[in-house]
């Protein structure tokens, strides 16, 4: 039996035209600040969320929250039943372990997707986290992936969330030994700032989070560094008010690069939001996470200061004031991790994690950025020598 032909030799298709749509995704970002979120006659929470019944409330809890506030689920409840309008509770809070356990083992984000399959979450929902900035990103990665999305409300309770991590459009969990190497970009339904919450705060993470308002203050803003150096005494002794300027100022620049910045998913390779972080990953990982982000921030920041004074692009004095502010505000100065071999190997995969070309973002001036893109490792040498002597009370 013959086979009919599958030619068509009397056709000649005629290549169709190539389409193509442009959009753009309009964003609001809201970020609040209150003082005592929880209390029933506070409207900032009900005011972040739909008014619709419907729309069941997970919330994430920190275990550091958890143990710090002890009746934190009866107010949560409480404040559900003053606003029954606007939020249902799914069941009890999940509490997950503060600090970079949650984003180091998988079985946190596991249970967390877990939580949202059983309890019947829908892409109406939200997840409202509670805690600091690792486990604000499990429960931003975990919201971005379930259901194609899911909505989340951010309350950062640590200085180091409020200043930056709680203020952001990025979630991410550790894997394969490197930091984030597992995340997305979903910008969050609202961020809510209480002051409150760090006043139960231990003091190393009081002072740790503050790098981060260094960190944005040397490439963006040179009254606020200005500010901070004025205010060190007083973020040191533990000052709410100032402490409130701080986190308000660093919101404020953040959702200004976000809005303004051109990239706010970085799909460039220019990250200046994350200057002084490619040694502190590094050191993060290096240390087994002994030492906090905040202090592995605060010491990647003395180390591309000082590359950055002694290779001529920031002058000697702008240097002195970085340093000083630093020791001011009592951040970490040293730990051993700065000596091992690999430290500079942290360049490459900072490299990796952006994509393109090797961006380093350096103070050319105290509020002015300059990106690099080659690093000379005998000068990054040195400058890790720089910041030994200056942590060891030698002249630097």
């Amino acid at each position: 039996m013959a086979v009919p032909s599958t030619q068509h030799p009397a056709f000649t298709p005629t290549p169709a035209a190539d389409l193509r749509a442009d959009f753009t995704v309009s964003y609001g970002y809201p970020v609040h600040f209150t003082a005592d979120v929880f209390a029933p006659s506070n409207p900032v929470l009900a005011g972040v969320l739909p008014e619709r019944a419907e729309a069941a409330v997970l919330a994430v809890l920190d275990s550091g929250v958890a143990d710090a506030h002890p009746g934190i689920g009866r107010r949560l409840a409480a404040y559900a039943a003053a606003h029954p309008d606007r939020m249902h509770l799914a069941g009890e809070p999940l509490v997950l372990p503060g600090g970079e356990a949650s984003k180091n083992d998988p079985g946190h984000l596991g249970a967390l997707l877990a939580a949202i399959s059983d309890r019947g979450l829908c892409r109406h929902s939200y997840v409202l986290a509670v805690g600091g900035g690792a486990v604000l990103d499990v429960a931003g990665y975990a919201t971005a992936v379930a259901h194609r999305g899911l909505r989340i409300v951010r309350v950062p309770t640590t200085t180091l969330a409020q200043a930056d991590a709680g203020i952001g459009v990025k979630n991410g969990v550790n894997a394969f030994g490197r930091k984030n190497f597992i995340g997305s970009f979903a910008p969050p339904a609202a961020v809510i700032n209480d002051l409150l919450f760090l006043t139960t705060l231990p003091s190393e993470q009081w002072r740790a989070g503050m790098s981060e308002a260094v960190k944005v203050a040397c490439v963006k803003d040179p009254d606020f560094f200005a500010a901070l150096e004025q205010d060190a005494g007083a973020l040191s002794a533990f000052g709410l008010e100032p402490m409130s300027r701080l986190v308000r100022r660093c919101a404020e620049l953040h959702l200004r690069h976000i809005a303004d910045g051109g990239d706010p998913f970085e799909s460039g390779s220019a990250r200046p939001l994350d200057f002084g972080h490619w040694a502190a990953h590094q050191i993060e990982r290096l240390s087994r996470y002994r030492v906090g982000h905040g202090d592995a921030v605060a010491l990647g920041i003395a180390i591309d200061t000082a590359y950055a004074a002694r290779t001529g692009l920031l002058p000697e004095t702008d240097r002195q004031r970085i340093f000083n502010l630093l020791a001011a505000l009592g951040l970490r100065r040293w730990t051993a991790e700065l000596l091992a071999g690999e430290l500079q190997a942290g360049l490459q995969e900072f490299r990796e994690h952006l994509g393109g070309r090797l961006t380093i973002t350096l103070p050319r001036a105290i509020g002015r950025e300059i990106d690099v893109h080659d690093i000379d490792t005998t000068m990054m040498t040195a400058a890790v020598r720089t910041v030994h002597e200056w942590a060891s009370g030698s002249p630097s």
